[in-house]
């Protein structure tokens, strides 16, 4: 049981990898960065959607009815990390853009305290040092490198707040209904925010090449349907802790399929940099540093 664990968390990973390279091959086809975010929301929710109201109904229902208002706001703080983050990918790196993103869980401690007065400890501080100085680091390779580099960076770093803002409106609704109850209807208005975005800013949906749209259905099927699935299984086997902290692994995943489907390599300062990041969310959000399985009650909540 434990290795079938490993195995499906280790797909898991592997499938959210494959979202840089899949954004990057869509923009090749010429598809805007709100239709690519409208499109992998909007599949996602076609199949999460039926699903929550056909297993669990009362509490899918419930939870529209009764929490609208944090469910509205979460799925648009996830429009917007969805938006700023594939665009990031039109002017930085693969790495840059991954690796900067993953600070979604630093900005959240850090929006622990200062929204919930939730007390910071050393640690938190300690990563963020860490994470800045890894910031830096990328900043500068890319500023040298490409014109449009830093830009990119700064869109990657709002994907990477605006994540945080949709962990900390879902933490509380989170530990009351299960991921499926609470996913489904974020996912829907997350869709239809984009979907709107992208028609305001009359980026083109329809009329894609068939390899847009070959692309595009990856995209919701490998990250989203195989990865996120895949982790929130896991959830039901190991602690949280461990689970985010393996989804670390996602920017070096990331970067080496970028290296040999895309053929780009990492520059040695955005390497150094990832690494300062990658140890700054560590230190930031590390709790436990070794596996143990879940409770009853957080496999009850997680599931």
């Amino acid at each position: 049981m434990q290795l079938r664990v490993f195995v499906v968390l280790a797909v898991a990973i592997l499938a959210i990898s494959c979202a840089a390279v899949l954004i990057r091959l869509a923009q090749a086809e010429g598809v805007g960065p709100l239709a690519i975010a409208a499109w992998r929301l909007g599949l996602a929710s076609l199949l999460w959607v039926p699903c929550a109201f056909a297993l669990e109904p009362h509490s899918t229902a419930q939870l529209m009815r009764h929490k609208a208002k944090s469910l509205g706001l979460a799925g648009l703080f996830l429009a917007l990390h969805f938006s700023s983050w594939v665009a990031s990918l039109q002017f930085t790196s693969v790495a840059s853009s991954v690796v900067l993103v993953t600070t979604g869980p630093v900005f959240a401690a850090l929006g622990s305290w200062l929204v919930l007065g939730e007390r910071p400890q050393r640690r938190l501080w300690l990563g963020i040092g860490a994470a800045l100085c890894g910031t830096v680091l990328i900043g500068w390779a890319d500023l040298n490198r490409s014109e449009f580099g830093l830009s990119g960076d700064l869109l990657a770093l709002t994907g990477a707040v605006m994540m945080a803002g949709y962990l900390l409106v879902g933490r509380r609704l989170r530990q009351q209904h299960s991921t499926l109850a609470y996913t489904a209807p974020v996912y829907l208005v997350s869709a239809a925010l984009l979907w709107l975005f992208a028609l305001v800013r009359e980026e083109r949906l329809f009329g894609l090449s068939g390899r847009a749209y070959a692309w595009l259905l990856a995209m919701a099927v490998i990250p989203q349907l195989i990865g996120h699935t895949g982790l929130n299984w896991a959830l039901r086997h190991l602690s949280a802790t461990y689970v985010a902290l393996s989804t670390m692994l996602e920017p070096v995943g990331a970067s080496l399929l970028a290296l040999l489907i895309l053929d780009e390599p990492v520059p040695p300062l955005t390497g150094l940099g990832g690494l300062f990041i990658l140890l700054g969310v560590y230190i930031a959000t590390g709790e436990s540093r070794h596996p143990r399985p879940a409770t009853q009650a957080e496999a009850r909540t997680k599931r």
